[in-house]
Order: structure tokens, then C-alpha cells, then sequence
């Protein structure tokens, strides 16, 4: 179970990565239907909301919707759950820990669309969440490998062996 809590806190993690990247792939399409002539304005707007894409990498706006909204809070639950049965002390701590982060980030993707300065809030908390994650799942790790050293280590020479000759 160890395995298991390890690997969903790296998929949170892994899913922010996810996040930037689409969201950058839809900024930068956006950009490119701009400069070639096309216009966002609330007629184009609707339009997209009717489903017709504007360009093409308006997918990367869904995407980046889809795993927010559905993908990473299922992997942050699934962290939580799996934290119980891990056997590691504190692990629930860190668990709930990128719940937290998670339903904060978002809270402010939702805010931000009537706050704008939410939004930028949305963009440091993501930080904050890759790096829980992150840390969530080193700290794992790094606990396993202390383990196996401790328990492939031999054991010391008594003192009578160890003094020279």
C-alpha cells in the first residue's frame, strides 16, 4: 500500500504538470487565432460554449477543466484513502494536506473567471500543490530506501574484533 500511496501522490503531482501544459497549448492557439485574424468576443464565446471550437487547441481549455475538476480531486481522495492503509506514520497529515490544496485550487479556477485576481492566486496555489505532492511522495520514498539500508546493513563487528592487532 506503501507503493500505491507513493504513486498517487505522484500523479497528483504529475497532473499539475498536465494543467500548465494544456492551459500554455490553449494561451498559445489562442494567440495564433488572434494574430490570424480571428476575434474573441462575446459572440465567440457563445459560440464555443455551444460547442463549436473557436482553433484548435481550445481542447487544451477542456482538458485543463476535465482533469481539474475531476481527475486530480479523484487522485487527491484516492491519496487520502490509500494514506490510512499505508503504514505511514503522519501520512494522513500529507494526504489531506494536497485535498486541501486541491479543493482550494479549485475554488479559485471557479472564482477566478469573476475575480481576476483569483486567478492569479490559482496559479501560486498550483505551486504549492505540486510541491505538497511532490514532497508527499519523496517523502515516502526516501523513508523506504532508509529502510532497506537499515535492513541489508550486517550488523557490527563486536569491539573485540575491531581492535588492531
Amino acid at each position: 500500500m506503501r507503493q500505491v500511496f507513493r504513486t498517487l501522490a505522484f500523479l497528483v503531482a504529475i497532473g499539475v504538470v498536465v494543467q500548465a501544459a494544456v492551459m500554455v497549448y490553449a494561451v498559445a492557439g489562442l494567440g495564433l487565432f488572434i494574430e490570424d485574424g480571428g476575434v474573441l468576443d462575446r459572440a465567440a464565446m457563445e459560440q464555443s460554449m455551444a460547442g463549436d471550437m473557436l482553433f484548435p487547441e481550445q481542447i487544451g481549455l477542456m482538458l485543463h477543466g476535465m482533469n481539474g475538476m475531476m481527475v486530480i480531486p479523484a487522485l487527491a481522495v484516492l491519496l487520502l484513502i490509500a494514506s490510512f492503509f499505508s503504514g505511514i506514520r503522519g501520512a494522513w497529515k500529507w494526504a489531506l494536506a494536497v485535498l486541501a490544496l486541491v479543493a482550494l485550487q479549485v475554488t479559485l479556477g471557479l472564482a477566478g473567471h469573476s475575480v481576476p485576481f483569483l486567478g492569479a492566486l490559482h496559479g501560486v496555489n498550483a505551486l504549492l500543490l505540486f510541491s505538497a505532492a511532490l514532497y508527499t511522495g519523496w517523502r515516502v520514498a526516501a523513508r523506504g530506501r532508509a529502510r532497506a539500508a537499515v535492513e541489508t546493513e550486517p550488523p557490527a563487528a563486536p569491539a573485540a574484533e575491531r581492535l588492531p592487532s
